[in-house]
């Protein structure tokens, strides 16, 4: 009874969901990587990395479905990385991210 018990629990599904991400990027000028995560179920987050020398002005929008996309404006220092983080109000299912950078 108990192999059974244990069989059936393997069987279940793991609770832990991922949503798909795409990044989409637009880099002039600036050596920028981007890293993308899935935080939380309503939360989408993106690490900007610049590896360059010369600051960078960059405009990260986040897009979830039928919601309104979230922008948000970040400046990132030469040899510096900044977080970017969005809220929903539902659940995310896929996250399309658009980074847009250009020198300052």
């Amino acid at each position: 009874m108990k192999k059974l018990c244990a069989a059936m629990l393997l069987c279940l599904p793991v609770a832990a969901f991922a949503y798909p991400i795409e990044v989409e990027k637009h880099i002039d000028g600036v050596k920028l990587d981007a890293t993308a995560y899935d935080t939380a179920y309503d939360i989408g987050a993106i690490t900007l990395d610049n590896y360059g020398q010369v600051p960078a002005a960059c405009k990260v929008t986040f897009r979830n479905g039928p919601e309104a996309p979230r922008v948000r404006r970040v400046n990132v220092p030469a040899g510096k990385r900044a977080d970017v983080t969005s809220k929903f109000n539902r659940q995310i299912i896929k996250l399309r991210v658009t980074v847009a950078c250009s020198a300052e």
